[in-house]
């Protein structure tokens, strides 16, 4: 399939789940109270997919795949939020674990991603 927009790319589509399940924890309860950690996550899963939607404009394959690089260190930073989220007991063992495999794919479908764009130059 043809990658005509930014929301034809499967990294971004992940992304954009990582982040509208990182607002649903991080809106409910004493996690919503936590200003600063519910803005960071919030942010870091919605950089996510912001960075591959901005690369995805900058006009060479090395523009986009530094984008996707940090789209790639957003996902890591969400995963890093997530253990402060469960330490404090925001959100469960199960949430937990399933918010981090999402990240985790998303890391890994992005960089897959950016293998295919570094050898199609």
């Amino acid at each position: 399939m043809a990658i005509r927009r930014f929301e034809d790319i499967e990294g971004w589509q992940l992304a954009r789940g990582l982040t509208k399940r990182a607002y649903a924890v991080a809106m409910r309860g004493a996690f919503a109270k936590d200003f600063g950690l519910r803005d960071q996550i919030t942010r870091a899963s919605g950089s996510a997919m912001h960075n591959i939607a901005e690369g995805f404009d900058g006009g060479s394959n090395a523009e986009f795949v530094k984008f996707l690089r940090y789209s790639q260190r957003s996902c890591s930073e969400a995963q890093s939020q997530l253990y402060v989220a469960f330490d404090q007991g925001y959100i469960t063992q199960d949430e937990f674990d399933s918010l981090y495999e999402q990240a985790a794919k998303t890391h890994a479908k992005v960089g897959g991603f950016i293998r295919y764009l570094l050898n199609t130059r």
